[in-house]
């Protein structure tokens, strides 16, 4: 006799399932040697099953991307013809559902937002996508509720807004982990958080692993393809149902107790149970014409609210936080979709196949959206109307007899194999491989045998592809492609949708009418070649100016420069591109959360990149730049200017000093030879700048930290700004004194010291000629004299008319130096030389060329110029030399000193030469001699 088992909640369950429940009860005693855990938990499956059915409201179970529940959502749509289809999506995506009309599937609906208010910093942007592909039921339910006359389609789950609420803030972000997809096409969501609609995995890691040994599968995929989909894609509506509800019960009851996922699955269930009730109490739907279309995991559901006459008011929804969300489709893939969900490689392309042979074998009718792009226009028929569903009184058990019937192979099964069979061989040919028709032969026969020995009635996808593998692939791989990749390819491949031109936001289709002018079809994937002659047509100046900024916004493959380049003072001829805006279709379409034109987005991004709180001076000029270059915008360069002068004020390190001296040099320049006067900013900035390093140089010439290069860059800032910078008001005596409070202690350091004391006039080149001398003469300073000319080299940077001295030292050093001294200082040589190259490189080119011999067959007798004895001094003449002209003919100089005034007698030629006032007052020319023997 089958005993009652009271219900959760303490009624007595009905006697609809009690057969089922006694089979249970006995396998649990068997199992078990008595009632236990197991006895409850099966007893509960039933429970679980028994009160979803009986709801008034009815739920239809589904599971994400399952072409099983796809066929089963559309004959029952057909049969029931509901009025209002509640569906488990994210509520504020309901006005973007309308624009997938213009797509072509797979398609993800996407909210993002990169202003957060409420959420942790280090979360943003925040982006949730739910991907849509044609073999699923959520399709299904939104191409009937849009395309039927007076059907209600209501999104009732939490809000994109609420799915990082309810993220543990203790989460490093809300993305998926740092391993990035291998493939592009997976990356097509980013690190957007999907949507869980219809998961149904289980979350008891024992339990799959049992299901994956005891099923003799590899992977999940291929589990629920081989013991849920195949099954289930001939069911009827109501084994359907109350399998996929004893699924989803299963799999709940033995999740693991995660209290914070636990508590996040049931407030959903809680969100949308309150959603129905307060629509269908506003409205006074009927919800006998209704269906709430799930995921099993939650019709399975346990929660008090559970039902359209489950408890009210003890569920408050909470308020949105002010961040602000942006909405919009992107293109997804079949790669993203398994990438996002964790799903198995390939599976989603073998559901889509799947998909197509459900509706051949069921000759079911699925909806679709109409001016649907990619969607296949199926032929002409007359159905008849559907009559109406009748309402189901008390439910029949039909798990009993579903979970016992065995799968068969028929007609359908053998001829597609046949035809992979066939399929596989040619395509191995095509990529190289020796097959033949014994190979489709043995790969037919390994299919059945496979499926045989793992206990399956008719082979799998998956079963095939083992085949294929084993009988096809032997040694190698003759091509691009093996075998794996080729069954893949030939069950569909990757599919990858595209946003239709509607559908895009106001900046993407503004993109795409700026760049018409191209004549390329810019929405199609992959790598479009566009030429651009500018000086013959004029208008494809405004296409190069989009192009630039897209570069500049885009990842580095959408827009790529083949030949041109964009220089602040200089306009472009000719520009050749190789743009792949089809394939980055996602980035595009997230520049417009940002913003309605590339301008406003580039200009943002400018100001944010400049304001950061980590910004250096070197990132704000690189900001003053990009804004002049790619905007033309005055204002804004001003402003940026402004805020790098801020940022030069506060940095205490020279880390950035070869930068800055770059880019304001390069600035500079261009103003000079464009505007009539210099911005204010950059004048400020030339003055702040030079007492900023002058303070700063001191330290930096001691500091172990900072570089030779950083050291030479501030030299070059100084050395460079300083005609401006005393112009503007600047007082060199802070150089002096900074140049002579530095006392370096790196022999490189010291080198690039004595060429600033050269510039200011501290040390003569011939005394900095006798200390690299005096180096080269002092064996135990040998090892070290490398790093001198390290130094050296470097400061030509700041002083580059030392590169006489420098071309000397370096072929002295050749000269001289032991090879065990010489040869490991070449790589440092090299390195120097490559890192200054652009700037040091001519300079030495160009000196070498004017002292070394033009031809080879000079060198044996040339000789360096700094080895050349240096010419003896003239002789100052004897006295009476010289005036022998004046004394033969005095007649001239008498008329000349009469005119003057200056009239007197004329000296004898051996009295003493030079001024009586000289004479008499020598201090004068004493000074004077003085001075001119320092300069």
């Amino acid at each position: 006799m089958t005993t009652r088992v009271p219900a959760e909640g303490g009624h007595p369950a009905p006697r609809t399932f009690d057969a089922l429940r006694a089979q249970l009860q006995d396998a649990a005693a068997a199992f078990t040697e008595g009632p236990g855990a197991l006895d409850g938990i099966l007893h509960g499956l039933v429970d679980d099953v028994d009160r979803a059915l009986r709801e008034p409201l009815e739920i239809f179970p589904v599971c994400h991307h399952s072409p099983a529940s796809a066929t089963a959502m559309a004959r029952r749509l057909r049969a029931k013809q509901p009025k209002t289809v509640f569906l488990e999506l994210c509520e504020d995506l309901a006005p973007l559902l309308t624009e997938l009309r213009g797509c072509r599937l797979p398609v993800a609906v996407q909210a993002f937002a990169t202003r957060i208010d409420g959420f942790p910093a280090d979360w943003a942007p925040l982006s949730v996508v739910a991907p849509i592909t044609e073999a699923s039921a959520e399709y299904q339910a939104i191409a009937y509720a849009l395309e039927t006359p007076g059907v209600e389609l209501v999104l009732v789950d939490r809000s994109c807004d609420h799915v990082f609420q309810w993220q543990p803030r203790e989460d490093t972000g809300p993305g998926p982990e740092s391993t990035a997809p291998a493939e592009e096409e997976a990356a097509l969501h980013g690190d957007a958080v999907g949507v869980e609609l219809g998961d149904l995995r289980p979350r008891f890691a024992e339990l799959e692993r049992h299901l994956l040994r005891h099923g003799k599968v590899r992977h999940w995929s291929e589990w629920w393809h081989q013991y849920v989909e195949l099954p289930l894609g001939d069911a009827d509506h109501a084994t359907y149902r109350q399998v996929m509800f004893l699924i989803g019960s299963l799999f709940r009851r033995l999740a693991p107790g995660d209290t914070g996922r636990v508590r996040v699955d049931e407030d959903r269930e809680r969100y949308m149970w309150t959603r129905i009730r307060e629509h269908l109490a506003a409205t006074g739907a009927d919800p006998a014409d209704s269906v709430y279309v799930c995921g099993a995991f939650h019709a399975a559901s346990r929660v008090e609210e559970f039902g359209v006459h489950g408890s009210s008011g003890s569920f408050t929804i909470p308020a949105r936080t002010a961040t602000e969300w942006q909405y919009g489709l992107i293109p997804s893939s079949h790669t993203a979709i398994e990438a996002q969900f964790g799903l198995e490689s390939g599976s989603v392309s073998i559901a889509a196949t799947q998909w197509e042979k459900n509706l051949k074998r069921t000759r079911v009718q699925p909806y679709r959206l109409k001016g649907q792009a990619g969607a296949k226009a199926g032929r002409a028929r007359k159905a008849a109307a559907p009559a109406p569903a009748a309402a189901e009184a008390d439910p029949a058990d039909l798990l009993s007899g579903f979970l016992r019937r065995p799968p068969v192979l028929d007609r359908l099964d053998q001829e597609e194999l046949l035809g992979w069979s066939v399929e596989i061989v040619r395509a191995a040919r095509r990529n190289g491989y020796l097959a033949s028709t014994a190979d489709a032969i043995a790969v037919y026969e390994t299919s059945i045998l496979l499926a045989g020995m793992r206990d399956r009635a008719k082979p799998t996808p998956y079963d095939f592809l083992d085949a294929a593998v084993t009988c096809i692939e032997k040694d190698r791989v003759p091509g691009r492609r093996d075998v794996r990749r080729l069954v893949e390819i030939m069950m569909g491949g990757d599919r990858i949708g595209q946003v239709g031109y509607e559908s895009l936001p106001p900046l993407a289709r503004d993109v795409h009418d700026r760049l018409a002018p191209l004549g390329l079809n810019l929405q199609a994937r992959g790598v479009k070649r566009a030429l651009l002659d500018i000086k013959t047509d004029p208008r494809l100046s405004a296409c190069s100016d989009v192009l630039w900024m897209l570069r500049h916004l885009l990842p580095p493959g959408a827009a790529r420069p083949i030949m041109g380049e964009r220089k602040l003072g200089e306009q472009p001829v000719q520009e050749s591109w190789d743009l792949a805006l089809g394939t980055h279709q996602r980035a595009l379409i997230e520049l417009g959360y940002e913003g309605v034109s590339l301008e406003q987005v580039l200009e943002q991004r400018l100001r944010r990149e400049a304001n950061a709180a980590n910004a250096t001076t070197a990132v704000v000029l690189r900001t003053v730049e990009d804004a002049t270059l790619y905007l033309g915008s005055r204002r804004l360069a001003d402003e940026l200017g402004t805020r790098a002068l801020d940022v030069l004020s506060g940095e205490r390190g020279v880390d950035g000093a070869p930068e800055v001296l770059r880019r304001v040099r390069k600035l500079l320049a261009y103003y000079r030879t464009s505007e009539p006067v210099l911005p204010e900013w950059i004048e400020r900035f030339a003055k702040t700048g030079y007492a900023h390093y002058c303070t700063l140089l001191p330290t930096a010439f001691t500091d172990e930290t900072a570089t030779v290069r950083q050291v030479a860059a501030m030299l070059g800032f100084l050395f460079g700004m300083e005609s401006l910078a005393l112009s503007l008001g600047g007082d060199r005596t802070q150089l002096e004194l900074a140049v002579a409070q530095s006392h370096p202690e790196e022999p490189a350091k010291t080198a690039l010291l004595w060429g600033a004391q050269v510039h200011i006039g501290r040390l003569s080149r011939q005394e900095l000629r006798e200390r690299c001398d005096a180096l080269l003469s002092n064996p135990l300073m040998l090892p070290a004299y490398p790093r001198y000319l390290s130094g050296l080299l470097h400061a030509l940077e700041p002083v580059p008319g030392l590169v006489d001295i420098v071309v000397e030292a370096v072929s002295n050093a050749f000269a001289r130096l032991p090879d065990p001294v010489l040869l490991p200082w070449l790589p440092t040589l090299i390195a120097t030389l490559r890192g200054s190259g652009t700037e040091l490189a001519p300079l030495l080119t160009r000196e070498a060329g004017r002292i070394f011999p033009g031809r080879l067959a000079e060198l044996d007798t040339w000789v360096p110029p700094w080895r050349t004895p240096a010419a003896a001094p003239a002789r100052p003449a004897a006295a009476g030399q010289g005036v022998a002209l004046l004394l033969a003919h005095r007649e001239t100089t008498d008329a000349l000193a009469a005119v003057l005034g200056c009239a007197g007698p004329w000296a004898a030629p051996d009295e003493p030469q030079g001024s009586p006032l000289l004479a008499r007052h020598p201090e004068t020319a004493s000074t004077l001699a003085a001075l001119l023997g320092a300069a």
